[in-house]
């Protein structure tokens, strides 16, 4: 699965170290601490999304992450979720969809990534707050019951699977509830499988997001609210075809023509 997180470059620490207090980090710049050694695909803009989804929950109910690769995304929630919330954090540590270009063919990082994973909650002082479910999405869904207030997407970006977890699992959402999807609007199959499920969907708002990280509100929407929220939808589709046009570049090993149209880091987008 891929990861729901990214290094921040400006920071520097040792993942797998534990912190003195081994509690979990209270500010939100006590979390950017905390998981600038931890490995993935999430921009800072994107950490605060997270963790402020987190923020607003209520002790009792429930976070659950589909895709955490080696913990970044895990720790942002546990450390934003106040005492007594569930935190589920669902990936196989299988090996395959690591990330971008990183499909398959990794089997022998599996154990690593999932070493490293509980390495790096441990280290965060997250580690008894959070429960991981070392399955793939679809058989994860009997192993978490009951109803989700937090729902964060950045499983499998291919479109059948990517469709599948905003479908199985986005119906589990509770109304008023949050949905996050990771590399919206910007992975092809992610986007297809939003234009296919949530595009004229009459259960979530679109809500807004951050650089790739999509926000969705669970939402009775009535017809004309729906043609409101497909056109807020359809109006992203410029920063996907952006998206695209920066991955070509560095495919080709023109990933410093990405600076001259808006893309600093040169790097591929996320």
């Amino acid at each position: 699965m891929a990861s729901a997180s990214a290094q921040d470059p400006a920071i520097e620490s040792t993942p797998g170290v534990q912190r003195p207090d081994a509690s979990p980090p209270g500010r939100f710049v006590e979390v950017t601490d905390a998981v600038a050694g931890v490995k993935g695909w999430m921009t800072p803009g994107q950490a605060r999304l997270l963790w402020r989804s987190a923020r607003v929950l209520d002790p009792g109910q429930r976070i659950v992450e589909i895709g955490s690769f080696q913990g970044r995304s895990t720790i942002v929630l546990a450390s934003g979720a106040p005492k007594g919330a569930e935190v589920v954090a669902i990936d196989p540590h299988a090996g395959n969809d690591r990330g971008p270009n990183e499909i398959e063919g990794f089997a022998n990082e599996a154990e690593s990534d999932h070493q490293i994973f509980n390495s790096n909650l441990a280290a965060a002082g997250v580690a008894e707050r959070v429960r991981h479910v070392r399955e793939f999405s679809d058989a994860a869904l009997d192993e978490v019951e009951g109803p989700i207030d937090l729902l964060y997407i950045d499983g499998a970006h291919r479109f059948a699977p990517a469709r599948d977890d905003i479908v199985a699992w986005g119906a589990r959402v509770v109304p008023g509830g949050t949905m996050l999807i990771h590399d919206s609007f910007n992975a092809l199959g992610v986007t297809l499988a939003q234009a296919a499920v949530l595009f004229a969907s009459g259960e979530f708002r679109y809500v807004g997001r951050s650089e790739s990280m999509a926000e969705y509100r669970r939402e009775r929407l009535g017809p004309l609210r729906r043609i409101t929220n497909l056109g807020r939808q359809v109006g992203q589709l410029p920063y996907f075809a952006w998206c695209q046009l920066v991955k070509v570049l560095i495919t080709l090993k023109l990933g410093a023509l990405t600076r001259l149209i808006g893309n600093p880091s040169g790097e591929w987008p996320y």
